[in-house]
């Protein structure tokens, strides 16, 4: 007893002698940064529906994967000079918690894309609240692996191991057929490879189901078609109480060139007439009835917002960032 309490009076004395030393007006030492970015997710309530929007990760869109006219790409070219992050872009996935199920729509790009860039959507769920198997449903817009990437693990096993995946028919008959892809060009063999090896746990395990038409998936939601980027690309638009959301893939990939120029399309479009048809009627009509989008490409997190209609194109009105997850965010001024 006598050695410890001698070993205490040592360590005390030395503190002391170090502050006399140091003096009464030493500076604290320097607070450690913390590198890690708040957890990605945001919601907000749409009706009685709770809406999460979940980061995946960010990238960069290549300029040359725009098609445009001459004044427009030499616009965008510009705007990229005096500012390089015009055409940053984020990943992201929405959860739709009905009170009854648990729906995904589209899941980020988990391993499939970006180098280690993408990923993270598993994770902000979790941040969210709710962990993998919870999830009842996942709703694809499309298979391109940037949007269903998130249900594999690198290992081939099923990241949401409950869910019941829903994409259209004429996607999956086509990014699924070995006859499709043998025939298509080289630089296309990727995509038709992702979609194939992503698919296939949840096809052995009888949860990969397919529809054609209007057919009932989830109590008040619609499926929406909206071909042109893909053969099957399909939004999804759910109501409750009188206020709609609408889930709608791929329509814009570059938002700030594509909103004011909604002719422009990507060469990921597979028809591009079809693509930007489709993005002008829809444009117009989000607009004129002021529906919520969720949209998975954005450089805006929470990728969620409104249209406003100004000249030939669109503006973007975000949400505006509350605390409190059930207020509503404004409408764009008429």
């Amino acid at each position: 007893m006598l050695k410890r309490n001698s070993t205490r009076f040592t360590a005390a004395l030395v503190a002391a002698l170090i502050s006399s030393i140091a003096g009464p007006n030493a500076a604290p030492p320097a607070a450690a940064q913390h590198r890690e970015q708040a957890p990605g997710f945001y919601r907000l309530k749409v009706g009685d529906l709770e809406v999460t929007a979940l980061f995946d990760g960010t990238g960069v869109f290549d300029p040359h994967w725009l098609n445009g006219t001459k004044a427009t790409m030499d616009g965008v070219q510009q705007a990229l000079q005096g500012d390089p992050h015009v055409l940053d872009v984020a990943d992201t996935g929405f959860l739709v918690n009905t009170g009854k199920q648990l729906i995904l729509v589209d899941v980020g790009a988990g391993t499939w894309w970006g180098g280690g860039a993408f990923g993270r959507l598993a994770g902000s769920l979790r941040s969210a609240g709710y962990t993998p198997d919870e999830v009842n449903i996942v709703l694809v817009t499309h298979l391109h692996s940037d949007h269903v990437g998130g249900l594999t693990s690198p290992d081939g096993k099923r990241v949401f191991p409950q869910a019941d995946v829903y994409v259209a028919k004429a996607e999956s008959d086509f990014w699924l057929s070995p006859a499709i892809a043998a025939k298509a060009p080289k630089d296309a063999q990727p995509f038709f490879q992702s979609a194939q090896a992503i698919a296939a746990p949840y096809i052995k395990a009888g949860k990969w189901h397919t529809f054609s038409g209007s057919e009932p998936i989830v109590d008040g939601m619609q499926v929406v078609p909206l071909h042109g980027h893909t053969p099957g690309h399909t939004g999804y638009e759910f109501s409750s109480r009188g206020q709609k959301i609408l889930f709608w893939g791929d329509i814009i990939h570059a938002q700030r060139v594509q909103l004011q120029h909604p002719e422009v399309t990507a060469v990921f479009d597979i028809d591009q007439t079809a693509a930007a048809a489709t993005r002008n009627q829809l444009l117009a009509r989000l607009a004129r009835e002021n529906v919520l989008i969720a949209t998975p490409h954005t450089s805006l997190f929470p990728a969620l917002g409104r249209l406003h209609k100004e000249g030939s194109g669109y503006s973007w009105v975000p949400v505006v960032y509350t605390d409190r997850w059930d207020e509503q965010p404004p409408s764009p001024q008429k």
